[in-house]
């Protein structure tokens, strides 16, 4: 059903409307949608908002379909009312080259519950010597506009100025996973009394912050842009802060997990709660929260990153870092940016898609719910409260944090190019 009528739907903060969906566009709104000749969804009470954009998730394909695949990997997103998501590079092979990175762009089509934009590796092999082939990826099918060795941080500086330069002349942006790897080479968690009393080696703030002092001084030289990846504790969060203040050009991104869940956690030696970078403490969780809400983080980013069960389900010291993310984003934002003040719905739309498609450059998506825009949108229920069932999840991987915990709001329905993807709250499973 690609021509119908969402009625009564609320856009973001606005009253009660109907949406006339036409051939992928939306082609009328309110009044001018009752002449509209097509079927009619009942969309009283749900909030309409633009199809949501990760600008960071694994995939995990090519090569670790046991975690996931571009097809279980986007029904995930759909069901979390993403219309597009920007799959990282450590892939095996990685995605450092055009051949790579047009195989993932075509898997994803292939599927056709979301948009896939495959992120380019910063560096061969992400072995951070060398170069990878960014301007053959930027001028592929693919388009790669993100370059990102994420998984691993771009720790020599001058490699990291390269990339900067060059990713300057191809119009994007490295996103760097902010890591000073000699400072966490045993890391397991949080460095702090929790890391103490548990035995556990420590991840100091530091190591993060560091390297965005660097980068921060890097983009300012060059003028170029570099966006931080799952920024997690209240000095990055300053850093950003100054940074924007002199008109550095740097974005950041907030993960769902770094603005709920804290490092008492991993008291449960659970090895679900164990991340790069790590939970911090509840001092850091407010910092990041109060970014989010007043633009010093420009974003939030699933670092949706599943595991097979043999990854996860053994000793905390020899697990995987990473957490699932895209099913359970938005709920988190509602419970702890919504149901707080400290966001309207028109934040979540600018956190959750307009500004992750503006740093994306993706044109066609992130756009308002107005006349000849593409059909991309979420139509969530704010009042469903629901128990997170791994059972009732499309990823592949069973390490979400929030397993058994409960989270408000349920996506009902994401329309793609006005293809439902999703309705009445189930994956529609025919997209291949």
């Amino acid at each position: 059903m690609n021509n119908y009528v969402f009625t009564g739907a609320q856009i973001l903060d606005g009253p009660a409307t109907d949406i006339a969906i036409q051939d992928g566009k939306i082609v009328a709104l309110g009044e001018d949608a009752k002449d509209f000749s097509g079927p009619r969804i009942d969309a009283g009470g749900l909030v309409a908002l633009p199809g949501l954009v990760d600008l960071h998730c694994h995939l995990r394909q090519p090569g670790m379909d046991a975690a996931e695949t571009v097809y279980t990997g986007t029904r995930a997103a759909a069901a979390g009312g993403y219309t597009c998501v920007y799959a990282m590079a450590n892939t095996n092979p990685v995605g450092d080259n055009a051949l790579v990175i047009e195989k993932v762009l075509d898997l994803g089509e292939a599927a056709g519950f979301v948009e896939v934009r495959p992120i380019g590796a910063v560096s061969k092999g992400l072995e951070g010597k060398s170069l990878s082939a960014m301007g053959s990826m930027a001028a592929s099918r693919a388009k790669v506009r993100v370059f990102s060795d994420d998984g691993k941080c771009v720790s020599d500086s001058a490699l990291m100025r390269r990339a900067l330069e060059y990713a300057k002349g191809l119009d994007a942006v490295i996103a760097q996973h902010a890591q000073e790897p000699t400072l966490t080479a045993t890391a397991q968690m949080n460095e702090g009394v929790v890391s103490g009393e548990l035995g556990l080696a420590g991840w100091p703030a530091a190591a993060e912050e560091s390297i965005i002092a660097r980068d921060i001084l890097l983009a300012k030289h060059l003028d170029a842009r570099v966006h931080v990846c799952h920024l997690s504790t209240a000095g990055s969060v300053e850093l950003v802060r100054w940074a924007k203040a002199q008109g550095i050009k740097i974005t950041a991104e907030a993960t769902p997990h770094h603005l709920s869940l804290s490092e008492e956690l991993a008291r449960t030696f659970d090895p679900r709660y164990k991340v790069n970078p790590p939970l911090r403490t509840q001092a850091d969780i407010e910092a990041v929260r109060d970014g989010l809400a007043d633009g010093t983080i420009d974003i939030v980013g699933t670092d949706h990153a599943p595991h097979p069960a043999a990854t996860k389900e053994c000793p905390w010291d020899e697990a995987a870092f990473g957490m699932t993310g895209l099913e359970t984003a938005l709920p988190i934002i509602i419970k702890t940016m919504v149901q707080t003040g400290r966001m309207n719905w028109a934040d979540v739309a600018r956190v959750l898609s307009y500004t992750p498609a503006r740093i994306g450059s993706n044109p066609n998506q992130g756009l308002p719910i107005a006349v000849g825009n593409p059909a991309n949108l979420a139509l969530v229920d704010p009042t469903v409260v629901r128990v997170v069932n791994p059972d009732e999840q499309y990823t592949k991987s069973r390490n979400c944090p929030y397993i058994g915990m409960e989270l408000p709001g349920q996506v009902m329905y994401t329309a793609y190019r006005g293809k439902l993807t999703v309705k009445a709250g189930k994956v529609q499973e025919d997209q291949q």
